[in-house]
Order: structure tokens, then sequence, then C-alpha cells
């Protein structure tokens, strides 16, 4: 197809924005180099409308058709964050900051939308607004919020919003996706137990919190279990256990337990957290102590909504010839922050036989960038034909 003979032609510029890109990785909101390089292409594009800053560091670019009578306005988003883990892959374009990489692909996503803005700048073969949407901070940060915030959507009167992720494991350069919730609801909790410490050798002497704080993550993993709807997901996972003291013969005073809950509908979410205040209460009053719950609510559900995720699976067809199913995913996307704002679809691309995304010998696959090129290009001009 043409749009995509066209990315072919772009495949080895776009290929060495994203390896520049990623030996030169930036963590969270701090992707200043990024956001300038990915600003200053824009413009040599030629986008109507370049505006840094949003969201603290994002960065947004306005392209029109050659008519905009539609009055359609599209947002396309694609993330630049890197993660805090030390590079391992040997490759000669490896990250160039200890400690920094990018384990997720986000350098892959920022050049193929760059490449997309490339092709939609010079042909504008489309009857409406592109709005082009580069976002700081997704690894936790929340920058998609952040840019909502700043009041992205009213600003360029963005009616409907795509996201694109790399996805290893599936066949490189076809598509999957699903209507409805696909990633979860991502939130953490800090649990604070407070006992009797005392001398190992008379625990009767002491109210015992490691017992106390053992009890409880056991009882935890029957939120699942026992409490929710089997075909209503849930993990609920203990990720930490720390105590006050290290000896041998020390019962110890406190326990601070950390963990994360993942949930795919807004009523199991209320749920878990209410049981998790619940359970501490009961059995820390059980072992006579004291229980404190902090639970810090991530990222919502990522909710694709039906009509532009069938139009989504659709474009991808017309690519790749196929759009397969994609599974329920128990990780989080602060995607899901634009989707709350406004209907749109979030599709996965593949990367082929490869590490799994956050692992230090992960990287995107450029062979993927025709593919993901054409997906963006194509919501564009089939989403708003040209008159």
């Amino acid at each position: 197809m043409p749009v995509k003979n066209r990315f072919a032609e772009l495949h080895n510029d776009i290929t060495a924005w994203r390896r520049d890109i990623h030996e030169h990785p930036e963590i969270l909101f701090d992707t200043h180099r990024t956001s300038a390089l990915v600003a200053k292409k824009l413009k040599a594009f030629g986008c109507d409308e370049i505006v840094e800053g949003i969201g603290r560091t994002g960065v947004v670019a306005v392209i029109k058709g050659k008519s905009t009578t539609s009055g359609k306005v599209i947002g396309l988003r694609a993330d630049m964050d890197a993660l805090p883990i030390h590079e391992q892959t040997g490759l000669e374009y490896a990250s160039k900051t200890d400690g920094a990489m990018h384990a997720c692909g986000h350098d892959g996503h920022t050049a193929m939308l760059l490449g997309a803005a490339q092709y939609l700048a010079e042909t504008r073969n489309f009857d409406g607004t592109a709005v082009i949407i580069f976002q700081p901070a997704e690894e936790g940060g929340g920058g998609g919020r952040e840019m909502c915030e700043d009041g992205m959507m009213d600003r360029w009167g963005i009616q409907e919003v795509y996201g694109m992720h790399n996805w290893p494991g599936l066949a490189l350069g076809t598509f999957a996706i699903r209507p409805g919730p696909f990633f979860a609801a991502t939130d953490q909790f800090d649990i604070y137990l407070e006992g009797r410490g005392g001398h190992a050798a008379k625990p009767n002497d002491t109210v015992d919190t490691t017992v106390m704080a053992s009890q409880l993550v056991l009882s935890l993993q029957t939120i699942s279990s026992r409490n929710a709807d089997p075909v209503d997901p849930v993990v609920v996972s203990v990720t930490s256990f720390q105590t006050s003291s290290n000896a041998y013969n020390v019962i110890p005073q406190k326990v601070h337990i950390k963990g994360t809950v993942r949930t795919m509908s807004k009523e199991m979410r209320a749920l878990a957290e209410q049981r998790i205040q619940e359970m501490c209460a009961g059995v820390a009053a059980t072992f006579g102590g004291t229980s404190q719950v902090d639970y810090h609510r991530g990222y919502p559900v990522m909710i694709n909504t039906p009509e532009q995720t069938e139009f989504a699976a659709e474009v991808a067809k017309s690519i790749s010839g196929q759009c397969d199913e994609a599974p329920l995913v128990m990780g989080g996307e602060d995607f899901a922050f634009m989707l709350e704002e406004r209907p749109g679809a979030y599709i996965v691309v593949g990367n082929g036989d490869t590490a799994m995304v956050h692992h230090p010998e992960y990287n995107f696959d450029d062979e993927a960038i025709p593919a993901g090129c054409s997906w963006w290009a194509g919501i564009v001009e089939q989403r708003m034909p040209a008159a």
C-alpha cells in the first residue's frame, strides 16, 4: 500500500532517530533532550503548530489536512520516557546513561509517531486535523494525566485519541487489540504493623509482628480466591516485607509491607481496597497489635471504546492482513487517563521473538517501524478521509 511504501523509504531515517533516542534515555518528566529533538523535527516537517511544556515536558503538534471542513480532530499519542534499568544488550547504540534504558520501547513509539507526522505533514491527504502528542512519564509518573490536566483535550478540540505499544511475543509487524477493559488499574499499598518487640526466647512477652504480618500476607490472597467474582480479575501481590530488626534474637516492634493491586473494573478496585483495610485491622486486632494502611491509587483501568476499537482493528488489517484479539493485560498504562476524557483505542504491534519489556536485554525491533507508522497514518487518513 502507498503509505507503507513511503515508510519503507523513510525506514533508515526513522531507525536512526530511534537509535539516537535509545542512546540517550531519559526517565519520567526529565525528557528534556528527547522533547527538544521531537520539537525540532516537528518544526522541520512543517507542522502548523508546535507547543512544548504540556504536562511539564510533553510536546503537542497540529497538522491540518488539505481541508478541515469535516471539523474532525484526532489525537495520536506516543510515550517518550525510559526506565531506571541498567542496559545489558551490548548494542552499538546502547544507553550511554548508567542506570537508564529504553527497556519498554518508547524510543520506538516516539520514532514511529515522528515518522507518521512527517508523512502527514508532507501529504495532508485528509479532511480534518491531526494532533500529534508526545508524552513524558508513562512509567509511573502519570504524564498522560498531567497533559490532560493541562487542558490538552479542550485546547485542541480533540474528539478521539489513539495509542500504540510494541508487544514482544506477537509476530513482528502484526497487531492485536481488544474492546473494553484492556490494561489494569494499578494501585499500591503500604501497610504498617506495630506490636510489642522483645527477646526471641520469650515470645509470650511480645506481640509478634512477624507472625502478624505473615498471617496477613496469606490472608490478602483470599481477596482473589474468596472475595472476587472469578470472572472479574484481581491480583494482590506483596512485594516487600521489612521488619524493624535484623537481629537473630529480636522479635521486631514493627513491620512494613508493600505491594500492588491490579484490577479490571471500578467495582473490583473499590472492593480490593476495602478488603485490604478490613483485613489489616482484623489481623492486627487478633494478635493484639495495630495497623495503618496507606492505599495509593495509580493508573485507572484502560478501556477501549467499542466503535474506535473496531475501526483501529480495520486499519491494522489493511496493513498486516490480520488483527488478533489481545488478552487482558494486568500491567498498567497511563493512556487510560486520555481514554477517560475521550473515546479512542489502544493497539499493540508485534515486536517478534524478543526479550520482554522491562528486561535489561530488551530492544525494540526496527523492522516493526513501517507497520507502526502506517497504522498511525491510516488512523488519520481513514478516519478523516479527504473530501
